[in-house]
């Protein structure tokens, strides 16, 4: 999908024709997790992307084997890799239920697609990106410590998703805890199976700290940068991919899920639309269309858009939606 030129570049043409966009891009947002909840308890997928279908399955197979082994231990089970074995179906069918759930993994799997992309297309490290490299170096010897642990978490995530697999213990909080709701209706009601829940979500808690998994880590490094730089967090080819969707997601108001999807083909006005509630005006806005999509020209008068206006766009289709 491209996005058609306007007939001038009056801002309100602009507004107009990016608003329409976003009405046409949540339409096929709306589509996507009746379909790939469909396709993930399907075992024929040769219509779809066999990779994305395969990476999110395999994620949530692979939370759910976690998470029965730790209720196993925690309920004193004598060999719990068997025990997982007869219960992370039941729980990774579950877990795939929860729309919460379906849309983070998803938005993992299309971030590593385009991490991987872009690696390929650009030579853009996925570990290791200029602006991460560039903290590492600080003098700042906390943000330096802060993106030495972000450094190590990129690869473990980029390791695990090679393998289709994910740490349950990354999962942000509000998804941890519906993730052990699901665990809980897998156990039962009675009391000591519900300690053993409790007490299994403790343990796989422990293991990674919420404020160190990879997606706190990212915040976290962002809000150390000097105000200077603040703006490299949303250049794709010096953040890296990881960086710039957190910092893309925090300064457009979105959930970094939908920054995830602003970056497919199919939801080029929401991207647009968020690179200029972030202010960055239109050179930085092509930059990042000419880094994602290469092939695809921008309307004229872009740059025109206030960053006021850009946010009140999105902020609508969201109220809509």
């Amino acid at each position: 999908m491209a996005l058609p030129a306007p007939s001038d570049g009056a801002p309100r043409a602009i507004e107009a024709l990016l608003r329409d966009e976003l009405v046409a891009a949540d339409r096929v947002i709306a589509s996507h997790g009746p379909i790939l909840a469909h396709l993930l308890r399907s075992d024929d997928n040769s219509i779809f992307s066999d990779e994305i279908v395969a990476r999110v399955r395999g994620m949530f197979q692979d939370v759910s084997r976690q998470l029965v082994m730790a209720l196993a231990e925690a309920a004193g089970q004598g060999d719990p890799q068997e025990w997982a074995q007869t219960g992370a179906d039941e729980l990774a069918t579950r877990l795939m239920a929860d729309p919460s759930l379906l849309t983070h993994f998803h938005g993992l799997a299309l971030e590593w697609q385009l991490t991987e992309r872009l690696h390929s297309r650009l030579a853009l490290d996925p570990v290791l990106p200029p602006l991460l490299q560039a903290c590492i170096a600080s003098a700042d010897g906390t943000a330096s410590a802060t993106a030495m642990s972000l450094l190590a978490a990129q690869a473990r995530f980029g390791q695990a998703q090679r393998r289709m697999q994910l740490s349950a213990g990354e999962l942000p909080e509000p998804l941890f805890a519906a993730a052990i709701r699901a665990v809980g209706a897998v156990a039962g009601g009675e009391g000591d199976a519900q300690r053993a829940v409790a007490l299994a979500a403790q343990r796989v808690r422990q293991r990674l700290d919420a404020d160190r998994t990879r997606l706190a880590l990212i915040d976290q490094v962002i809000a150390a940068l000097p105000a200077e730089e603040a703006a490299r967090a949303l250049s794709i080819e010096n953040a890296g991919v990881a960086i710039f969707l957190s910092a893309l997601a925090s300064g457009a108001h979105l959930s970094r899920e939908m920054a995830i999807m602003a970056t497919t083909e199919t939801q080029l006005s929401r991207l647009a639309l968020a690179l200029g509630a972030c202010g960055v005006g239109a050179e930085v806005t092509a930059a990042q269309f000419m880094a994602l999509h290469p092939d695809i020209g921008l309307p004229e008068g872009l740059g025109g858009l206030h960053p006021d206006r850009a946010a009140a766009i999105l902020a609508e289709a969201a109220n809509d939606g």
